[in-house]
């Protein structure tokens, strides 16, 4: 049985679960500068969680190719009062919180948060990992080529699925000799990857189940659908519904997505036909 420990609840990971997201940044690819008032946020996380998302996956500094920087102080500013307000209003919801800095990830977990979601699995914070070991979370570590800044400048591997396996694995040492129980590996679809990577990862998403951890698979609305098809982000909804279909039949436990309801719906009938 794979399941997480989230504030003491034990959260079932043998059918695949909905992680929505929730960008509170101005900058976002998708819904930039959508949820800015307490009114839109909360609409959005009720929708999210009467649609069937098990978490919700807030963030406050966008990660997108050439986002601006955000200082420490701004981050914790945009995300620490809105986490409260969600916990205030619906107190049950397991929040994850997208940081790659500790001390966010710290003060978050401090105000309810549940997970800290970390786009470079420690790379840009050399004391993430033993952070989210005291505080005893589950962590989803992400591979990252470079630096939001630069990955998608010239994103080259020698074999993208195996090196990325080599590197999680590594990871995934380091975080275990910090006591970290609970983690989810995330291949990063679309950091540091051309199109040809990420859908050879795709395609070979199974053999990520080596690590002995669950895969999250966040390819929602991206590039990688988008490019192909020669649309927009806002046109990508019908490509994600089928790649998220992809992942879950190549082994995802959890699917990071903009649109709950489409993808709750993917899991429903895939288990109508593989019977998860």
């Amino acid at each position: 049985m794979k399941s997480i420990n989230c504030k003491g609840h034990l959260v079932s990971l043998d059918t695949p679960k909905i992680m929505g997201i929730l960008n509170v940044t101005p900058d976002s690819f998708y819904d930039g500068g959508k949820y800015k008032d307490a009114t839109s946020i909360l609409l959005q996380v009720e929708k999210m969680l009467t649609d069937g998302a098990t978490f919700v996956d807030v963030g406050a500094y966008s990660s997108r190719p050439n986002a601006p920087k955000v200082s420490l102080e701004e981050e914790k500013q945009r995300l620490l009062p809105i986490l409260e307000l969600i916990l205030k209003e619906f107190p049950n919801t397991i929040l994850s919180v997208d940081t790659f800095r500790s001390k966010v990830a710290k003060a978050a977990i401090d105000v309810g948060a549940a997970i800290v979601n970390d786009i470079s699995a420690g790379n840009f914070d050399a004391t993430m990992m033993q952070t989210v070991g005291e505080l005893g979370v589950p962590y989803i570590m992400m591979h990252i080529q470079g630096t939001p800044e630069t990955m998608q400048q010239n994103p080259s591997y020698e074999n993208v699925v195996k090196d990325i396996l080599q590197e999680l694995s590594e990871k995934v040492a380091v975080a275990r000799s910090y006591k970290i129980n609970d983690l989810i590996i995330d291949p990063g679809f679309g950091f540091g990857k051309t199109i040809a990577h990420n859908y050879s990862i795709l395609k070979n998403l199974r053999l990520f189940e080596m690590l002995d951890c669950p895969v999250l698979a966040g390819v929602s609305r991206k590039s990688m659908i988008y490019k192909v098809l020669e649309t927009s982000p806002k046109e990508a909804l019908n490509g994600t519904s089928i790649l998220h279909t992809i992942a879950l039949q190549n082994g995802a436990s959890i699917l990071r997505v903009h649109d709950v309801k489409e993808a709750v719906e993917c899991v429903k009938l895939l288990e109508m036909v593989d019977g998860f």
